[in-house]
This record gives structure tokens, C-alpha cells and sequence, in this order.
């Protein structure tokens, strides 16, 4: 192991030119740390918002950014009697929030703390948890996009009211959250509409990846009396709200009575005038509205485990290099919007 690794910081937020890459010590975990070096790093639309100031939650200066990471562990504390040299692991997002809600703003990785866009990083091992040790090197990136996408989409799904066999889901976008929560409702059994303004993605997630209805919605704007055509007047049991309060109102028309809408993000803002009345929308419906914030340790356990248990695979869209070039690349790419699935970084 040399001395020094590579890091990645934002130098400032004002676009992408702040992406600065930096030689800095190789950490030394505390007693009861480890240190994990990283394979590959899943980039979050969080990631590209904090990049360019447009992050709703305050954001540390000169951040190391990224939260999700896929590695093996390089060190141990000396305290550390849970983990082995080698085993192969990930880190929840958050590694103050082991299990429940989270209390405040916390302190998620590549925000209001360094993240994990660099070659070694020590954690507490409390917020470190195990992932199958007979996987190929190819499903380091998908293991990566479970610590904030997976967990987001197995809240949205399992974290309140369980999404049950046989209910159906909307997902919003073909992006991280509602392709992970695609595949993971129909692993558990349900039916999947998904939305998007592109055909040729519409196309792909029914082939690909088993959705079983679509809707573009540039041509067809109304997109939950679509929802509602396909469950028989019924409505959705559970809508992936991923753009806001631009469509937030398209996702109460379309949830059915006593439905859970689960608001994960803020793609779409609406004008103040144009503002909906959530609150008589959701309580017309009698309907669960949930912000999401990702989740706790504990979930990412259960993600990890559901998906080694099903066998599951989380697609990845493109994968690029380590180096500022490809690292700045990968941000564009995830900005474009041009993705279905996942965004990783290999690092090692």
C-alpha cells in the first residue's frame, strides 16, 4: 500500500471545473473504523445538484463528494473484531442513522461530510455491511448503487405500508431510483407502469428490465388518466415521485385510495401560482405522502440481502475511469439525462 492516494474535492460549486483531483494521505483508521478501498463509486443526481449549488441541504467547503461506494476493507481498527481483511463491503449513506428515521439533516456522506469519490476512505464499521464474496469484479458497480439508490427505492416500497404481491407501481423517469424500484417491485411480485418522455427508453425498460406498462408523458401530459386506464379506474398502490411539486398533483390524480405517494426528488418545481393543494389532494385520496430521505443502515442490510437472496441484477448504464477527464465525463453524463439505470465510477 503506498503512502498517499488519489481524491477527488470541489474546489468550488459553481459547475463541474470545480472536480479537482488532489494526493493526500491514505487515512488511518481509528480503533473502531476500517479502511475500505474502493472499488467503484454509483453517482446520484444529488451528486451533480451539489456539484453546481443547487442542493437543497447545506453542503461542507471543499468537499470530497459521492456517498456510494462498493470496495474491500484495506485496514483494521484496532478495535474492530466484526470484519476481515479482504471482505468485500459496503457503507450506508448516512453513518450516524443505523436504523429508524433520520433525525434532522444528518450527515450523509458527500455533503455535509467528505465523501467517498477517492481511492481509500475509513468508516466507522457500524456503518459497514457485507455483500457476497463470490460476485466477479463486474458487480462492484451495482452493489455501489444500492447504498442511496437501492435503499431509496426500498423505502419508497417496503419502509412504511410493504408493497405486496399483486399491487402495482408507477415509476417517474428511467433514472437510478425508478429503475432499481422497478426491479425490485417486480421481484416482489407487482405490476410496473413507467413513465418518460422518451420512446425509445419506454421500449427498453419493457424489454430490458419487465415493465409491464408505459407512458410517454410529452405525448400524453395527463399521464395519470393513463395510470388510471390501466388499473381500471383503481388507481396505483404506490408512485415514485421523483420530479416534485411539478408533478406531484399528476401523482395524487393517479395513486389509488388509501395509495402511498413516496417524494424522493425535486427535478421539477412548479410556479407558486401553479402550486397544487396537496394537502385536500392527498386527504381526497385518503393517501400516504412520504418524503424520502434515503434510509438507514438497517435498510441497506435488507437491500443487500434481498438482493443476493433473488439473485437481482441492478442495471448499470455506463461505467467510466478514474481519471478528472472520465470523472468529469461521468457528471456530464449523469446531468444529460441520457441514462437508464446507473452511473458508476470504476476506481480500482
Amino acid at each position: 500500500m503506498t503512502d498517499q492516494h488519489t481524491v477527488y474535492r470541489l474546489s468550488h460549486r459553481k459547475d463541474f471545473s470545480g472536480i479537482t483531483a488532489h494526493q493526500e494521505d491514505i487515512p488511518t483508521p481509528q480503533p473502531h473504523e476500517v479502511l475500505i478501498q474502493v472499488r467503484n463509486v454509483a453517482l446520484n443526481y444529488r451528486d451533480i445538484s451539489i456539484a453546481t449549488s443547487r442542493y437543497v441541504s447545506p453542503v461542507k467547503e471543499n468537499l470530497i463528494p459521492c456517498s456510494d461506494l462498493a470496495g474491500s476493507i484495506a485496514a483494521l481498527g484496532s478495535a474492530v473484531t466484526d470484519f476481515s481483511l479482504g471482505d468485500r463491503v459496503v457503507a450506508a449513506f448516512d453513518p450516524t442513522i443505523l436504523y429508524g428515521p433520520r433525525q434532522g439533516l444528518g450527515a450523509g456522506l458527500g455533503g455535509m461530510v467528505d465523501g467517498v469519490l477517492r481511492a481509500f476512505v475509513a468508516l466507522p464499521s457500524t456503518c459497514v455491511v457485507r455483500i457476497p464474496e463470490d460476485e466477479g469484479e463486474q458487480r462492484w458497480g451495482e452493489w455501489a448503487s444500492l447504498v442511496c439508490t437501492g435503499v431509496t427505492a426500498w423505502n419508497a416500497l417496503f419502509g412504511n405500508v410493504p408493497l405486496m404481491p399483486g399491487q402495482s407501481v408507477l415509476c417517474q423517469g428511467t433514472g437510478g431510483v425508478s429503475i432499481t424500484a422497478l426491479v425490485f417491485a417486480k421481484a416482489a411480485g407487482a405490476t410496473v407502469i413507467v413513465t418518460s418522455s422518451s420512446d425509445e427508453k419506454l421500449e427498453m425498460v419493457k424489454r430490458r428490465f419487465g415493465a409491464d406498462h408505459t407512458v410517454n408523458y410529452e405525448t400524453s401530459p395527463d399521464w395519470a388518466e393513463d395510470a388510471l386506464r390501466i388499473t381500471k379506474g383503481r388507481g396505483v398502490d404506490f408512485v415514485i415521485e421523483n420530479c416534485g411539486s411539478g408533478t406531484i398533483s399528476q401523482s395524487l390524480k393517479a395513486v389509488a385510495y388509501g395509495g402511498i405517494v413516496a417524494c424522493i426528488g425535486f427535478l421539477s418545481p412548479a410556479k407558486q401560482e401553479d402550486m397544487p393543494d396537496v394537502a385536500k389532494l392527498a386527504l381526497l385520496k385518503g393517501a400516504v405522502v412520504r418524503g424520502i430521505q434515503v434510509g438507514s443502515k438497517q435498510m441497506l442490510e435488507d437491500v443487500v440481502r434481498f438482493v443476493a437472496a433473488r439473485n437481482l441484477r441492478i442495471p448499470i448504464d455506463r461505467e467510466f475511469g478514474f481519471s478528472r477527464e472520465e470523472v468529469v465525463r461521468a457528471y456530464e453524463y449523469v446531468r444529460s439525462g441520457k441514462h437508464v439505470g446507473k452511473v458508476c465510477i470504476k476506481v480500482s
